[in-house]
């Protein structure tokens, strides 16, 4: 047995350079024991030499996941890289290889440090302190309380020091403390959770705004704790609040409906379409003729979802009736698709253009004009209930998911709505009109029947 020690649970630096030295030697993966620091973890293993030789190649990806995994708390982590590289070099795997169960526990692996990562940034909170020699004299020193599950706190330094450059802050976390004094970050040993502060005189303060911005008509309770999970809690003065407020959101929710802040909750669609007829959340109502309301039947297992009612829609009032609604129609009946089965709407309900002379051209709308209109898509969504929903473009799939996806490279996916609702993902007709040249436009043409060929075998599973 070989040991290969490096010098904390987070030193990359350290255990690639004993991956070099080991694989010089030839070592087997079997044959290496792992140790950090000071500790033993095997009392047979041999005492370890020095280990360092010349760099080696490795595949493209490989040392972003390595530099990941480092930092996660499985302590296997050394050895499985190590394992994933020897046979990396000999080409009996690859990092394209999806479905490698050990690269893809790697990828878990790196995605769980990367999530510790993104809480420790969201969650960490400051708490001020007075520094010896009282108010008068004290120099104002903030200090947070944070338990990562993986070894995070150096990759994370940086971070806190370019968002706090100007603070003088300690974080303090059960495996090590860091101290930024506003030019050198300092390290120190491990703290207690009874070291830190537990509140300073701004938090009231702070908990009026959070308590003011409240909003209960946007509240998902799962969400947020899967988001934010409680034991978080205790690090963020807010979330004192929370539980009052969960408890006090359909009362509030109820009284703003009252005032007609938010639109009463429809039961039927011709009853949504009437409510959403009256909405003046967004200014596109003023010129738009009218609202263009989404239209099939109620119990439709397919939905489609475009970006907004055009010229010829807005006079109509329906949705998908001008050119890119007929290359649409040509589409579905190509692809097998019954479109008066399915349930066919738009993201934003009112017709965005800028007028020249006569014309009217049309204007993408912008994310707040399409987060306006996402209440009423998000009950189309619940009266009707799909299998499936297709976005039909960019706008279409940021309203569905929240996300903003690339086309070109999401086109025939399968996402989450918010709802929970699988979304395939494909272009918008009206693409194929601007398209530059008959043989161009044909193969997308196919790319984009082959697109609802997909959704209609979705259905049939």
């Amino acid at each position: 047995m070989i040991t290969a020690r490096i010098a904390a649970e987070d030193d990359f630096d350290g255990w690639r350079n004993q991956c070099r030295g080991l694989m010089r030697l030839g070592a087997r993966p079997a044959d290496v024991v792992w140790q950090v620091g000071e500790q033993r973890t095997d009392l047979f293993a041999s005492p370890e030499a020095c280990l360092e030789a010349a760099p080696i190649g490795v595949p493209k990806g490989f040392a972003e996941l390595a530099r990941s995994v480092i930092c996660h708390s499985d302590p296997e982590r050394f050895g499985l890289l190590y394992q994933l590289l020897i046979d990396l070099k000999a080409r009996q795997r690859h990092m394209g290889d999806e479905a490698d169960p050990l690269l893809r526990k790697l990828e878990m692996m790196a995605k769980n440090v990367r999530r510790d990562i993104h809480k420790m940034r969201a969650f960490l909170r400051f708490r001020r302190v007075e520094e010896e020699g009282g108010e008068a004299g004290g120099e104002e020193h903030f200090v947070a309380w944070f338990e990562p599950e993986h070894h995070i706190v150096r990759t994370n330094a940086a971070f806190f020091v370019r968002r706090f450059a100007g603070m003088k802050w300690s974080i303090l976390t059960p495996s090590l403390t860091i101290h930024w004094d506003r030019q050198t970050l300092l390290e120190a040993s491990a703290k207690l959770k009874t070291d830190a502060p537990t509140e300073d005189s701004v938090e009231e303060q702070w908990k009026t705004y959070y308590g003011s911005i409240f909003n209960p008509a946007r509240l998902k309770v799962n969400a947020m704790l899967k988001e934010m999970p409680k034991k978080y809690w205790h690090n963020m003065p807010e979330t004192a609040l929370v539980t009052e407020l969960i408890q006090s959101a359909r009362n509030r929710e109820v009284a703003m409906i009252e005032k007609d802040i938010v639109p009463m909750v429809a039961d039927t669609l011709a009853t949504l379409h009437a409510e959403a007829d009256r909405c003046r959340r967004c200014p596109l109502y003023g010129p738009a003729t009218q609202l263009v309301f989404g239209e099939g039947p109620a119990d439709a297992r397919l939905m489609f979802v475009g970006e907004q009612p055009g010229d010829q829609e807005d006079r109509a009032g329906r949705p998908f009736v001008g050119p890119a609604g007929q290359i649409f129609d040509a589409a579905l009946a190509q692809a097998g698709v019954d479109r008066n089965q399915s349930y066919v709407t738009n993201a934003v309900k009112h017709f965005k253009f800028r007028p020249e002379g006569k014309r009217r051209i049309h204007e993408r709308p912008n994310v707040g004009e399409i987060n306006h209109c996402r209440w009423w898509l998000k009950r189309e969504i619940e009266l009707v209930k799909p299998e499936l929903i297709v976005a039909l473009g960019a706008t279409a799939a940021r309203s569905l998911t929240g996300r903003s996806l690339p086309i070109a490279a999401s086109r025939g996916q399968v996402f989450e709505s918010l709802e929970g609702v699988p979304v395939l993902v494909t272009i918008h007709p009206s693409y194929l009109l601007r398209l530059p040249d008959a043989e161009t436009s044909e193969g997308e043409r196919a790319l984009f029947v082959a697109d609802l060929e997909s959704a209609q075998r979705h259905l049939c599973r």
